[in-house]
């Protein structure tokens, strides 16, 4: 079992959580994460990369000289590869990158990412955050009783539109509900402060499924 300290908005320590390392996969699979992260960084690329070959590039179709008697390699276009304001040979065209892995092998790979965060101690559990109105100080009050001043992802148990107005602003700081989140955005900052009630529903969510091997 592992033990986290759980904390209030102010900084001080209220309590303590377990956790069962079982119910985070047992060991973390870093194939498997790295594999969810090129996956993930994968689908966001847009792959609109575009070159022009030969045969789109406007211009005249004349042979520019004679075949032979000039000294010259031959040519029968200016718009060869080789000719400066020619085509390109075998350049980018648009693509789609996106693939998918087995929904086992991504919550998998989310339970790596959590359990990771955990045992290199860069997990923070906070009882709650309420936010009465949009309030970007209020955020940054919290985060700094917590001591966090890094790059950092708020993982909270539903949207909440006050909280998620009132961090926007903070930069390095980004804010998801626990059902929405993936390995990526667990791996990608270098803190994670979590709700009681947010770890709670993602360990829910665990129980009954089997991790995939890596």
């Amino acid at each position: 079992m592992l033990t986290l300290p759980v904390y209030d908005t102010q900084g001080k320590e209220t309590g303590t959580f377990q956790v069962d390392e079982n119910m985070l996969g047992g060991k973390v699979r870093r194939r498997l994460m790295h594999d969810a992260v090129v996956m993930y960084q994968a689908n966001q690329r847009v792959g609109s990369a575009c070159t022009k070959t030969r045969s789109e590039i406007a211009g005249s179709t004349k042979k520019p000289y004679r075949q032979k008697g000039t000294g010259n390699a031959r040519a029968g276009s200016r718009k060869s590869p080789i000719w400066r304001g020619g085509g390109v040979a075998f350049g980018p065209r648009p693509r789609n990158y996106h693939y998918s892995m087995p929904q086992k092998a991504r919550k998998a790979a989310l339970k790596s990412a959590i359990l990771a965060k955990i045992l290199d101690n860069e997990t923070i559990l906070i009882e709650q955050i309420q936010i009465q109105e949009p309030k970007t100080k209020r955020i940054a009050e919290i985060l700094d009783n917590l001591k966090i001043d890094r790059t950092c992802l708020l993982a909270i148990e539903q949207h909440d539109g006050n909280l998620w107005k009132s961090a926007r602003n903070i930069a390095g700081l980004s804010t998801k509900a626990a059902a929405d989140i993936n390995a990526y955005d667990v791996l990608k900052p270098q803190r994670l402060l979590i709700t009681k009630a947010a770890l709670e529903s993602l360990i829910r969510s665990f129980a009954g499924t089997n991790g995939a091997e890596s």
